[in-house]
């Protein structure tokens, strides 16, 4: 196994990756703060999104969809109007209606619950969506993909009894983490984000006290300690309706924010009127559990691009395998690779044009997580000389072996592929 060529380990943003590998694209006629997904991002974003439905799915939730349009009335009912107006775009006269672009998914969520009556029994009831959201943020702060005014966010709000509440908030942060590591994001430590002294804040003070009470609970029950974490407070982060627990990461510059949230809401239930029928007959009110396990898109692959510095792990990068043909002869063995890739459902790229160095380069400055390179010496033996950059590997590989490695991999959404060791 030889060595794989030096790449510079020094921070980068990733609007400086996005050059590389054309993630995002953004033009003036469409706007600031507004990206154009490009191929190679809309892979990561579809990767990202499936990584979302399968670990709501594990957990319970029902997916749904909502219009990303309302009525002013509707987040004057649920307080976003008060608190939020100023980050909202302007209404829009319609029909004598005053539509408003949403900030936030919960006011339709609630709405969806609303639209049955539930017993004690069905609780809990969880409800996902993929859903767009809208921020009014001025032109001289938007920014590549972090700051951007259409926000995708992995949106579950979970309606629950107040006994389950502990174990709700529990059960999404455990699953916050799990998502996480599988990301390769570390995280720093979980806040605890508490209300301030700003008269925004919605509900009474026991309210609140009974609400950061539950999550300081579901969070010893996640047991942090054991995972490495610590629970910071935060007094002012918490959201105008009740605390959160926010999941913090660090980039590698140093800087700080949040990636993932777990927020528990007394507020929305009060304001739409939601409750079940409990075992005396009684109608009482549920309790809301907003739970952002993968986050938002935007935020989320910005922060994949400047952790991995572009090299994704096999399952999330744009371009699984490249396969390059040392010279005309290999072209054919080359084309039935790829097509045997395809079939196992990886994303595989044949590059016939130029000298075998400079589509290398360009295969590397692509961000490409497999390097694939057939000469006559390996085409002869059934054998794939493979670089994995992000792997640290550079050896020959059978041809069998790599489509079986790869797709192993892909599947378990491995951080590394497990390669052979030299002279398997």
């Amino acid at each position: 196994m030889s060595r794989i060529p030096h790449e510079d380990p020094r921070p980068q943003g990733h609007r400086d990756v996005n050059h590389d590998m054309a993630v995002f694209a953004t033009d003036p006629l469409v706007g600031s703060g507004l990206p154009l997904w490009l191929p190679a991002g809309a892979v990561v974003r579809h990767e990202l999104e499936r990584l979302a439905r399968d670990v709501a799915r594990a957990d319970g939730c029902v997916g749904v969809y909502s219009p990303v349009l309302a009525k002013r009335a509707l987040f004057e009912r649920s307080g976003h109007w008060a608190t939020f107006s100023d980050d909202m775009f302007p209404p829009m006269q319609v029909g004598g209606d005053e539509l408003v672009l949403r900030p936030a998914n919960c006011p339709h969520h609630a709405l969806i619950y609303a639209a049955d009556r539930h017993s004690y029994r069905e609780l809990p009831i969880r409800l996902n969506e993929l859903a767009p959201m809208f921020r009014s943020e001025r032109s001289g702060v938007v920014s590549g993909l972090r700051r951007v005014r259409q926000i995708t966010l992995d949106d579950t709000h979970v309606f629950c009894r107040p006994d389950q509440a502990v174990e709700e908030v529990a059960r999404a942060l455990r699953s916050a983490l799990h998502v996480f590591e599988v990301l390769g994001l570390p995280v720093d430590h979980v806040r605890l984000s508490r209300r301030g002294e700003d008269a925004a804040y919605l509900g009474s003070g026991e309210q609140w006290r009974d609400a950061e009470q539950a999550l300081q609970e579901a969070a010893a029950q996640v047991d942090l300690a054991r995972r490495g974490l610590e629970l910071r407070d935060a007094e002012g982060e918490a959201a105008f309706y009740g605390p959160k627990l926010d999941v913090q990461w660090r980039d590698p510059r140093g800087h700080e924010e949040s990636v993932a949230t777990v927020q528990l809401d007394f507020t929305q239930p009060e304001r739409f009127d939601l409750t079940y029928d409990a075992a005396d007959g009684s109608r009482r009110r549920v309790v809301m559990v907003h739970r952002g396990t993968v986050g938002a898109m935007e935020r989320v692959v910005a922060a994949l691009l400047e952790q991995h510095r572009g090299r994704l792990p096999l399952w999330l990068a744009p371009v699984q395998v490249c396969v390059l043909p040392v010279g005309p002869d290999q072209d054919g063995p080359a084309r039935a690779l790829v097509d045997d890739l395809l079939a196992a459902g990886l994303r595989a790229r044949l590059e016939v044009d130029g000298s075998l160095g400079a589509r290398v380069r360009s295969s590397r400055h692509r961000r490409d997580a497999v390097i694939a390179v057939l000469g006559a010496t390996e085409v002869a033996a059934g054998e794939v000389q493979v670089t994995d950059i992000a792997g640290g590997f550079r050896g020959a590989v059978a041809r069998e072996q790599l489509v079986a490695e790869l797709s192993r991999s892909y599947a378990a959404r491995s951080p590394r592929v497990p390669w052979p060791a030299p002279g398997y």
